[in-house]
């Protein structure tokens, strides 16, 4: 059968590889790029791809779409990894290309692995070359091509985006590697490689080949998903820490605790520590967000980011993440007040604006007898000493007395320092 035909049937080749389909409609999986009738189909079909830019996470067949592109197509096909070619190798690549092009009228398909790998210098290599037609460049990568990839590569070509594969697909996989390789696995077993596979094809399928070798020297074993656990491991995510991962998964964990959602505050959490996140970032994330979301709405919560920090700092991980969940879920079921923080943007704003405004007199610094001379300071009505710790005093400049910089909402404490200000305008005089 052609999906398990790969030129080479030993058992030196990694099953992943025996197992790379050859042709698009055994490919399994990204449904929305590759539907029949799709422009990427049609394109492979008619051997017409434009450079593209592949985008996904580990293992969702990015490769292997690449691997068919080459097999249906009547042009060079070039691959490298970024990770071991640097800017001379593919000027070299790109040169040939060239050459072949002109002298035997036949183009270029160059397939760019870790695409995001490369610096600027490396991918600008690409830009002459595309730009006469010598190749078509298809990069493959993991990371937001928006940030990894030079805006002048990213313009001369079309990104593709990959899904990670569903439990749907991950089990079709499974049921062909178990069927190529003639082994019995029961469903809560299989269940169990697909959790611990996470949506990575080439995962799962070197964790079955474990199991392969695992089976050749104990014939007699079955293959149990405690038998799995203890022998494959457990699930390791993917979170790469100056990555989309990363941002995505802080975004959602800081969004679900402002959303006052404390089960999803937790499940976030759980997430960052189980992938290997440094736990003070994490702290220092409900730090800001103490004060940026919550405010005076609950004035404890930054107290008790803050102590949370601490006992991260004192304690660290595994028991850290205990402070860090009380944290996360006092964070989320506090009333919420952002009042504070765009209070400061407003100001921040006027100050741009309007600059260095002449402070009022009275309330500027007077500690010589010339300051006291020129009045500063003159007028200054002190505070407590008025019958309820308050006197009227204007403190902005003039030509800004009337801002108003702090809007409450009237959300938690907030209400009681709402009343406190009314209370200030009626004694006014």
């Amino acid at each position: 059968m052609d999906l398990f035909s790969h030129g080479v049937s030993d058992n030196l080749t990694p099953l992943a590889e025996k197992l790379r389909p050859q042709k698009i409609q055994d490919f399994l999986g990204q449904t929305l790029i590759l539907q029949k009738n799709s422009w990427l189909v049609s394109a492979i079909q008619k051997d017409q791809c434009p450079s593209m830019i592949f985008w996904g996470p580990p293992g969702c067949g990015k490769t292997t779409l690449a691997r068919i592109i080459s097999k249906n197509t009547q042009k060079e096909f070039v691959q490298v990894s970024a990770i071991t070619t640097g800017a001379k190798d593919l000027k070299e690549i790109c040169e040939d290309a060239q050459n072949r092009r002109r002298m035997y009228q036949k183009g270029t398909i160059l397939f760019v692995d870790e695409i995001h790998r490369l610096n600027k210098a490396q991918q600008d290599v690409f830009l002459p070359y595309l730009e006469s037609g010598d190749i078509v460049l298809i990069g493959a990568t993991t990371e937001n091509p928006s940030f990894e990839v030079n805006s002048a590569l990213l313009s001369r070509a079309r990104v593709v985006v990959f899904e990670k594969h569903s439990e749907d697909v991950q089990m079709q996989l499974l049921e062909r590697a178990i069927s190529a390789e003639n082994i019995q696995i029961d469903s809560d077993a299989k269940r169990y490689l697909i959790e611990i596979s996470d949506g990575d094809a080439r995962r799962l399928l070197n964790r079955i080949e474990e199991l392969i070798k695992i089976l050749a020297t104990n014939p007699n074993i079955q293959p149990t998903r405690e038998f799995l656990k203890e022998n494959l491991g457990a699930l390791s995510l993917y979170h790469d820490k100056k990555g989309d991962s990363h941002y995505d998964t802080i975004s959602a964990f800081i969004k679900s605790i402002r959303g006052s959602d404390p089960d999803a505050g937790l499940y976030y959490l759980a997430r960052l520590l189980e992938s290997g996140e440094d736990p003070k970032f994490i702290a220092r994330r409900l730090v800001i967000l103490a004060s940026e979301d919550i405010g005076n709405a609950e004035p404890r919560a930054l107290e008790l980011a803050i102590s949370g920090f601490k006992s991260v700092e004192v304690i660290g991980l595994p028991e850290c993440a205990i402070n860090l969940a009380q944290v996360v879920v006092f964070l989320a079921c506090s009333p919420k007040s952002n009042a504070s923080y765009m209070g400061l943007k407003k100001a921040q704003a006027e100050v741009r604006q309007s600059g260095n405004l002449l402070i009022p007199k009275d309330v500027r610094n007077a500690p010589t007898e010339l300051m006291k001379s020129l009045g500063y300071s003159q007028n200054y009505n002190y505070a407590h000493d008025g019958a309820k710790g308050w006197l009227p005093q204007q403190f902005l400049p003039e030509e800004i007395k009337n801002k108003k910089f702090y809007e409450s909402k009237g959300t938690g404490f907030e209400k009681k320092m709402l009343d406190y200000l009314a209370w200030l305008k009626d004694q006014k005089i």
